[in-house]
């Protein structure tokens, strides 16, 4: 097998050109490339995999050329620069790096508040041109201040515990912060509102969306005590900042520090040049230890990835570790080819698809098995679809997904069940791995059988009578049609029956057309694995 191939684009540490070498995976570095969109272009189609940090664009003519990509590994915690949906689509893995410079941009935080406070930079500039202008640079103390996050995820609490540190009040503004964990850090949940009347100073550490962008707007500014000081390390667009000079310029905020802009390079701002605004050029992750950590912690994950299977910290896929992959590889299996069972015998539109996982698989991560089982199921109606790409297509094709883990309650040790829900009917289908890592299919409707998965199948319904198996057969070999496997089921004597057929060739439409006309016959479908 050949090893995987990586393209560096933008400037990362020697060290991580080394893991990837070291790990077997072929590497470029050609930390330039990434601004030459065309020149890019050029060349991505002969790399599985692209490491980036901020430089390189990915966009959708970038990807429509990289027909080999599995991953990009982006090595800091911003993905803006990457087409996520565009991405999705095309089944690659977009990977980040969440933890590595978490310290250093709560720390550019925490100095940001206290240049702030105590006017740092502005009393350095007067003190270095000679003057000294003892009586104009009065502070404020931090202790027994209430500091005020908006965010507070792995670098907010971060910025709560050094706040507690400074014997300040911390309250916190995060939907997705839960009681316990707020307890946890020692900080006062809130809502919006609140920590905008409260705090003294206010911290934004949440990502860039649709719903946090300019969540300090004009109106939301003017709520804010009057006093307060603003900081942004996080992202460029969570402040409104022709509102924020407003407010600045009226004494209404006290003082603001950024460190993003809603435009980068920002050569220009409306920030600029007010006396109580401190700016620093997007420093939050850049210490030597910062950048060595996310350039090594990116240049593993991918290599994981490309070598075993496992997933980290990507932003749209489960994570799978290196011990789980080869424990869940026969189990995707398996879901994708229920998936396509279901997928290759509906022909109308699927409202519901319910998918429950018994026993032992209930265990492992049911979301990447959920995601291979929509993948199988559209592929006959939606060919580019993939694992990566299944949820959000079957979001919005309107596809409700239900999942129910519980524990094993029939003969299998893990056992996966799909049900397909359309207008008119609900049909589901089971299947478990055996010993021999195979996946097999054991229930159909409700009926028992046993079989194999095979590129080339027949699936037939019919009733339970005498000889139906016998003329079925012959036609089949009449016709020139090996049969491979047959596995049959029923439901009682003389009702409902099934036959899974291996063949071992696609079966002419002529002959399946003699198979339908057989007596007792209700459905003759072709399928293929």
């Amino acid at each position: 097998m050949m090893a995987p191939r990586v393209l560096i684009s933008d400037k990362l540490s020697d060290a991580a050109v080394q893991i990837f070498k070291d790990r077997g995976v072929e590497v470029d570095f050609r930390p330039d490339l990434g601004k030459d969109k065309d020149k890019l272009a050029e060349v991505i189609g002969d790399y599985d995999g692209l490491a980036i940090r901020s430089a390189t664009k990915v966009t959708p003519k970038i990807l429509e050329k990289a027909t080999r990509l599995k991953v990009i590994g982006r090595a800091g915690i911003g993905v803006d620069n990457v087409d996520i949906p565009a991405a999705t689509a095309r089944g690659v893995i977009v990977m980040n790096t969440p933890f590595g410079n978490s310290i250093t941009t709560a720390e550019h935080a925490i100095a940001m508040m206290f240049a702030l406070a105590r006017q740092i930079p502005q009393a350095d500039a007067s003190t270095q041109a000679g003057k000294w202008e003892k009586n104009r640079f009065m502070g404020v103390e931090l202790t027994a201040k209430t500091l005020g996050i908006i965010g507070c995820g792995n670098i907010g609490s971060i910025v709560a515990e050094r706040g507690i540190g400074l014997k300040m009040k911390v309250i916190a503004f995060d939907p997705f912060l839960s009681p316990e964990r707020a307890l946890a850090l020692g900080v006062e949940k809130v809502e919006l509102d609140e920590l905008l009347a409260r705090a003294d100073v206010i911290t934004l550490h949440t990502p860039l969306t649709e719903k946090t962008k300019n969540v300090l707007s004009a109106e939301n500014i003017a709520r804010a005590k009057p006093g307060v000081r603003i900081i942004n390390c996080a992202r460029g667009g969570l402040v409104d900042e022709v509102a924020l000079r407003a407010a600045l310029d009226s004494g209404h905020v006290a003082g603001a520090a950024f460190d993003v802009f809603s435009v980068e390079p920002a050569e220009t701002n409306v920030l600029f040049g007010h006396p109580n605004v401190v700016c620093t050029p997007h420093l939050g992750a850049a210490t030597t230890e910062a950048q060595e950590n996310v350039a090594l912690q990116v240049a593993e994950q991918m290599s994981d990835y490309l070598l075993a299977g496992a997933i980290s910290n990507a932003v749209n896929f489960p994570s799978i570790t290196a011990e789980e992959a080869p424990r869940l590889k026969p189990f995707i299996a398996l879901a994708e080819k229920l998936g396509s069972f279901a997928g290759q015998l509906t022909d109308t539109d699927i409202k519901t698809v319910r998918i429950t996982y018994e026993g032992a698989v209930a265990d492992q991560k049911v979301k990447a098995l959920t995601s291979a089982a929509i993948a199988g199921l559209l592929r006959p109606v939606l060919a580019d679809v993939n694992v990566v790409s299944a949820p959000s297509v079957a979001k919005e094709r309107g596809i409700v997904i239900e999942e129910t883990t519980r524990a094993a309650v029939g003969d299998y040790d893990s056992l996966v069940t799909l049900s397909v829900v359309a207008d008119d009917f609900e049909r589901h289908v089971a299947g478990t791995v055996f010993a021999d890592g195979q996946p097999r299919i054991v229930d159909i409707k409700g009926i028992k059988v046993d079989a194999g998965f095979a590129p080339n199948m027949l699936y037939v319904t019919n009733e339970d009578k005498p000889g139906f198996i016998g003329r079925f057969a012959s036609l089949l070999g009449d016709a020139g049609v090996n049969i491979a496997t047959f596995a049959l089921g029923r439901d009682h004597p003389g009702g409902d029956a099934i036959a899974l057929v291996e063949v071992d060739g696609p079966v002419p439409a002529d002959v399946l057309g003699k198979v339908s006309a057989l007596p007792h016959v209700r459905q003759v479908k072709q399928l293929r694995f």
